[in-house]
């Protein structure tokens, strides 16, 4: 999905185009960007898949998406990091056609898989939180592997076609260029203006603005219910009693749901902003070209990176968000750590654990309590 850095790196830009590679402070910085990378990603993301698939108590609804989710990170990290990190680095595209094709297609389909994934947890929070009977009609679990079988067929056909168009373009970066360059390059020379704005703009809103919207309404909606749900819920009122203490436990369990969901989309909007950003700006902006200078290269390259830097964060949020993926996380990785009583006597309904959900029932005056299989933190 780095149409935009291929488009200014192909193109007579500025002077900075002039500067040798080995005078660049990101021809030495990327490359360590994004070896931390590849490390914290396939560790992180591997351990994750790992602590769901070994642990049957960790399988549960949030935890499919969580899956899916790493899982797309870690094929990109995996795949496409190691030749991607080269972008800022060598002059040429080393590694030919193919792979230029490959990653293009990687860095779509693992986009595509980041955002939808967190859209259809922030519709499953809704769900657990503002109507959890109906979550749990069916076959809850059933429904979210299919949901996210769906997910990942829309995102690998949304990344074909830029693994169809892209290919190996020889050019020059300046006039002054008697050599020329090889750069993976998304648009056909004879598309000329259209097709990129088009590619940037269909971008900005598939992966970025309208997932960003119906997740805002979303958690909107969560925190009027929830706001609510605080004034009216039985036995709130009361000073003392064991009733009053578990309806505020389980009020306390919902918000920890909403907070570790939203916090995937916060560092998803973080990572990404800047590249869309600098994608808009660059194609639309009629200026852009003259405008384009040290602060704008510095700006598309940290964009560059934070986007790459979002495929790796995920599992460090569970770590610090969610009780029960820390002691697992603790008992594969650190091994010198003491071993938690807990992992060794877990419950059937401690999944990704406290995520938890309350269903009413009976009359109007009384109330039942139902703790649902959900996640943990």
């Amino acid at each position: 999905m780095d149409s935009t850095t291929h488009a200014a790196n192909a193109t007579n830009v500025s002077a900075i185009e002039h500067v040798p590679y080995h005078m660049r402070p990101e021809t030495y910085i990327v490359p360590v960007v994004f070896g931390f990378i590849f490390l914290l990603g396939i560790i992180g993301n591997g351990t994750l898949i790992f602590i769901v698939l070994k642990n049957k108590c960790m399988r549960n609804v949030p935890n499919i998406y969580i899956v899916s989710l790493s899982l797309g990170d870690f094929l990109l990290i995996l795949i496409s990091v190691p030749f991607t990190s080269t972008i800022y680095t060598v002059r040429n595209w080393p590694f030919g056609e193919v792979v230029c094709k490959l990653n293009e297609f990687l860095q779509d389909m693992s986009v595509g898989v980041s955002v939808f994934t967190l859209t259809a947890l922030s519709a499953d929070r809704y769900t657990a939180i503002v109507d959890p009977m109906k979550k749990h009609m069916g076959n809850p679990t059933r429904r979210t592997v299919m949901t996210s079988f769906a997910i990942w067929i829309v995102a690998i056909c949304l990344g074909v076609p830029d693994a169809a168009i892209s290919y190996v373009l020889f050019t020059g970066l300046h006039p002054d260029d008697a050599n020329g360059v090889n750069v993976c390059y998304p648009y056909p020379l004879d598309w000329q203006t259209w097709y990129p704005k088009l590619h940037t703009f269909w971008k900005f809103l598939i992966y970025f603005l309208i997932p960003m919207v119906i997740i805002s309404t979303y958690y909107s909606l969560m925190a009027k219910n929830l706001m609510l749900s605080t004034q009216n819920m039985p036995g709130e009122k009361a000073e003392k009693g064991s009733g009053a203490q578990h309806a505020a436990k389980q009020m306390e369990a919902r918000k920890k749901v909403a907070k570790m969901v939203l916090m995937f989309v916060v560092l998803f909007v973080i990572c990404w902003a800047p590249r869309h950003l600098f994608n808009m700006w660059f194609h639309f902006s009629p200026w852009s070209r003259e405008q384009f200078n040290s602060g704008w290269q510095a700006f598309r390259i940290i964009g560059f990176c934070m986007s790459f830097i979002n495929s790796c964060l995920n599992p460090v949020a569970l770590y610090c968000l969610s009780k029960q993926f820390r002691k697992y996380y603790n008992r594969y990785l650190f091994c010198w750590c003491r071993r938690s009583p807990d992992l060794q006597t877990t419950e059937p309904n401690s999944a990704m654990y406290n995520f938890t959900s309350t269903v009413r029932r009976g009359s109007a005056n009384s109330y039942t309590m139902v703790t649902s299989q959900t996640a943990a933190v």
